[in-house]
Order: C-alpha cells, then structure tokens, then sequence
C-alpha cells in the first residue's frame, strides 16, 4: 500500500514499484523505463522527457518522500528474500497489506479509536512495502503486479479517508465531513491524472502531496488527536485541511505538467 508504485502505464500515485523505493520496490514489468530509479518517458511524439519536466527545472519538483527510497529499499530487501525464500509471492504480500489496513480503518475509525486504528494502519501499510522486495528477490515483477498494487492503494485509501468520513457524519462535524471527502476525490484525481497522462506517452511524477505524503499527514493528525493522555486539540482538522491544500496543488501540478508537454510536442 503506502510505497511507491506503477509500472504498468495504466497504474496509478508515485508509489510505484521501483527499485530503491519505499514501497514495493521493483515490482514493475521488465523493461520499464521506470526501473532503476529516476523516471525518463517518452513524451508526445516519441520525445524523451525527463521526471518533473515543466517550464522550468525549479518550478515543479519530486515528491518530498522520494529521497528515501533508495535506504528504505535496501532496508526492507532482507525480509524480501526471506519471503520469496519460503515461497510467498508479491501478490499475497499486498492483498494482506490491504486487507488488514482495510479492516483496520473500517473497524477503528467509525468507533473514535483513533489512535488504535492508526497504529494497525501503520504495521499494515509497512508489511505492505515489502511486496517490491519479495518481486524483487523472486525475480517476479509482472505488469499484473504492479496494477494489482497501484488497485489495492486505492482500495486502501478509500477505507482510510471513507471511515473518517463515516465518524464526522456520525458525530455531526460537517466541515471535517467535508474535508475528508475531498480528501477522498482529489487523492484519486492525483492518481488518475498521473495515469491517463503516461497512458499518453508522458511524464507526471510530479506534484507536493502523493501517496507516501498524503498517508503520512492524515495518518499521524488522526493519531495524535487520540493519543492517550495527550489529545492535541484540532491536529487532525489541521491535518486534513492541509491535505485538501496539499492536493490540490498537486493535481494543479500535474496537469500543467501534461499541458507543457502536450505543447512543446505540437
């Protein structure tokens, strides 16, 4: 769930399967032009684009989390051996991940167990990242693979920002209502944007607010909100609000990325 992906065109969010990424690292087809770190596609007209082209080297960057994929790859490798060692494929490995961060955002969230369900979110989503490392260490990365991932982040994300909805409508709190459901559209709109532009022969690794990011915030605001003895006021409202900011930036980014290369290539 929560790591890097996408290596089919078709698949979705930056937490694609690649080598030295904190999700599933490697688990792309063969001969993607994703693996092996930094993405280089072929934009319109067969023209070579490099990640995060725009109008301008500083004017859109990678995502903030992207610096730590290389050590959280080599960190998580061991344990993918050893899974592919005793024969468990990537596939088992991230229809687990999903299916106990699922149960856990749907079972937790809804009752106000904030802090609990966030915890069991966590230990899923970082089971989830060794499924890159099992492809990896078995030699079976497969287009299959990485849009059965790229499927079950969705899945996943859903859960997470849907059962946040269902307690603020439980509990008659219409503005975090409101801010989880755009929480919910725009972090799909950020992965269907990125996928229908490589579908189209370009670049959009681009964007603030990706999935890693967009895990991380509402995952901890939500936490904190219910730590035990601490009960920070307001940090999950904080945290969802930024996250609508965040991602919506994002998708702005994401699309004028596409509209430059779109341009240059006519």
């Amino acid at each position: 769930m929560t790591g890097p992906r996408e290596s089919a065109p078709a698949a979705t969010d930056a937490l694609q399967h690649q080598p030295g990424m904190p999700g599933r690292p490697g688990r792309g087809a063969p001969g993607n032009p994703r693996i092996g770190g930094r993405c280089t596609g072929a934009g319109a007209g067969g023209q070579r684009l490099p990640l995060g082209w725009a109008a301008g080297p500083d004017r859109y960057r990678e995502p903030v989390l992207n610096l730590l994929r290389a050590p959280i790859g080599k960190a998580i490798y061991p344990l993918g051996r050893r899974l592919a060692d005793a024969g468990v494929s990537p596939d088992t490995v991230t229809i687990a991940g999903t299916v106990g961060a699922t149960a856990a955002a749907l079972i937790c969230y809804p009752r106000g167990w904030f802090f609990a369900g966030t915890l069991f979110i966590w230990a899923f989503v970082m089971f989830d990242m060794v499924d890159g490392a099992v492809a990896r260490a078995g030699g079976r990365s497969s287009r299959f693979g990485a849009v059965l991932d790229s499927s079950c982040d969705r899945v996943a994300d859903a859960a997470v920002f849907g059962a946040l909805a269902w307690y603020f409508a439980r509990h008659d709190q219409p503005a975090l209502l409101l801010a989880g459901l755009l929480c919910l559209v725009l972090g799909s709109l950020t992965s269907y944007i990125k996928a229908r532009a490589e579908g189209a022969g370009f670049t959009c690794n681009v964007g603030i607010a990706e999935r890693s990011e967009r895990l991380i915030v509402v995952l901890v605001g939500t936490g904190l909100s219910d730590f035990p003895g601490l009960h920070v006021p307001y940090v999950q409202a904080i945290a969802l609000w930024l996250l609508v900011i965040a991602s919506t930036i994002t998708v702005g980014q994401r699309v004028a990325t596409v509209w430059q290369q779109a341009h240059a290539a006519q």
